[in-house]
């Protein structure tokens, strides 16, 4: 039974969004479901939005965010390509683990929508550059010549983006579940082991 809330803001709304569309999916979701977990009326929720699909964009967006981000950081863009590579995939799980279920959101998208559509091309993008760091890896020798970019960008990704279905951070760092920081020291070290030349 959800907790019945006096007040609430954008952000605790936004969070009872992201968890009902990861449980429920978001096609599965009505503004009903998400009224009785936020425990507010339909009409509240639609006093701060104009539905479930703007609330799936913000939780896609703040994912975005956050992943664009670390491609603008000075580390990702100054020095040689691998080691680039190296710090945009380490930020690059750390971020995931950080936002977990809005990243979460964003891998579960299907293009049933306009927010969908426009988070895949936004996803496709991103895997674009990180390609180019690829092909820049390649090209000064670092990166082994014999695998396809895009496969290559395809596997990293499908490592990292799997996090998301065991890594929980409330039992990070007890017993033999790693903290955010292991698991993205392992995934660094897994894949450039077998992708430096």
């Amino acid at each position: 039974m959800p907790v019945k809330r006096d007040t609430y803001t954008p952000d605790s709304l936004l969070k009872v969004a992201v968890e009902v569309f990861n449980e429920r999916g978001y096609d599965g979701t009505s503004m009903e479901h998400l009224s009785q977990a936020a425990g507010i009326s339909k009409s509240s929720i639609y006093h701060h939005v104009r539905g479930k699909e703007e609330l799936l964009r913000r939780a896609i967006s703040r994912a975005l965010s956050g992943l664009f981000g670390v491609l603008d950081e000075p580390r990702a863009r100054e020095g040689h390509a691998i080691d680039r590579l190296e710090h945009v995939t380490r930020r690059t799980v750390e971020v995931l683990t950080a936002e977990l279920p809005y990243v979460t959101l964003l891998l579960r998208v299907r293009g049933n929508t306009d927010t969908e559509r426009w988070a895949m091309a936004r996803r496709r993008e991103f895997d674009q550059r990180v390609s180019e760091l690829i092909k820049q890896a390649v090209a000064e020798g670092d990166l082994r010549a014999d695998v396809d970019v895009r496969l290559a960008t395809r596997l990293l990704f499908g490592m990292i983006n799997s996090i998301v279905e065991w890594y929980r951070p409330s039992r990070a760092g007890r017993g033999n579940t790693a903290t955010s920081d292991e698991v993205a020291e392992a995934v660094v070290r897994t894949a450039f082991a077998g992708l430096r030349s």
